[in-house]
């Protein structure tokens, strides 16, 4: 298969993905404990009222005739208006998505930044005092949860030393950055880990194989060998592994706004599910699900330039 058709066949992939997620996601958020209209009204809700607004929420519908209704409107691109905020849901999406894009982005950046350099220092010095202390420190991240995390840093180096600010969210780039940065850096710690103690296994591997020891023998420079088929063939498992993690990335990002009260799509999502604003929910669902699936398709065509036997 060459590569056009490959990459063709990856993106008609995404369409069954996604009408299976919106069928759940559909079903799921009507499954919630609650009346979403009663929800709305409060305590003070007449049954007059309650009648009519469901009415006018057109919930008072069967289950199947509102799903038909739920895909018509995602086809002709209407994703709904909030029912607790009263606006349209693309509205937003759009000003919250790039908060939680940019979080997500500096933790894969800061995550990826500090674990391949370490790797390759534990891996060269396999089961000696460097690689032991590396692999101590991000034995911590691994067991420590993203919320915890962030509550330490959030009272150390905000609260405490006050060098970055308790929560929000900038309005020039730099300031979104200096925002921002304590959020990431919750987010990346378990990340990195994962990705430390991975390319250090795969390191740890390829320089065992055959063609490393054939690159050594025919005098070719440590780095030049190093780079050129250690880390190229190293990286293979590893760049799965980060596609893999783009979810539990976005997933921390819920918990992470929350704690760092960043106004993104997670602190979005919580906040919808506990006013049970259906629209809300299911649009983010599904727009988390199809950049989900776009990241596993970048992972797929990283994977094909590093290993080109994965397009055939």
């Amino acid at each position: 298969m060459n590569r056009g058709a490959w990459l063709v066949s990856r993106l008609l992939q995404i369409i069954p993905t996604f009408i299976l997620i919106g069928l759940a996601v559909f079903v799921l958020a009507r499954l919630l404990p609650g009346n979403v209209v009663e929800a709305l009204l409060g305590d003070r809700g007449t049954d007059e009222a309650v009648a009519r607004l469901t009415a006018q929420l057109g919930l008072d519908k069967s289950i199947p005739v509102q799903l038909l209704q739920y895909f018509k409107a995602i086809l002709q691109g209407d994703l709904g208006d909030s029912l607790a905020m009263r606006i349209k849901v693309t509205t937003l999406i759009a000003d919250r998505l790039p908060v939680t894009g940019m979080l997500t982005l500096m933790a894969m950046v800061i995550a990826i930044g500090v674990a391949v350099p370490l790797a390759f220092v534990a891996a060269l010095n396999a089961n000696r005092w460097p690689d032991l202390a590396i692999r101590w420190v991000f034995q911590l991240g691994l067991s420590s949860p993203v919320f915890y995390v962030g509550l330490i840093l959030l009272t150390v180096f905000a609260a405490g030393l006050r060098w970055f600010p308790v929560g929000g969210y900038g309005d020039t780039l730099g300031d979104k950055l200096y925002h921002l940065f304590l959020p990431a850096v919750a987010l990346a710690f378990s990340f990195s880990a994962v990705v430390m103690r991975n390319l250090r296994a795969s390191i740890l591997a390829v320089l065992t194989a055959e063609y490393v020891d054939f690159a050594r023998a025919k005098g070719i420079a440590a780095r030049l060998v190093l780079f050129r088929h250690v880390l190229r063939n190293a990286l293979i498992a590893t760049v799965t592994l980060v596609g893999l993690h783009i979810g539990s990335l976005l997933g921390g990002a819920v918990v992470t706004e929350s704690v760092f009260a960043v106004p993104g799509v997670g602190r979005l999502m919580v906040d919808s599910i506990f006013s049970r604003d259906y629209p809300v929910i299911q649009a983010l669902t599904l727009v988390l699900a199809v950049l989900v699936s776009l990241a596993f398709l970048v992972t797929d065509i990283v994977q094909m330039w590093l290993d080109p036997r994965v397009s055939r």
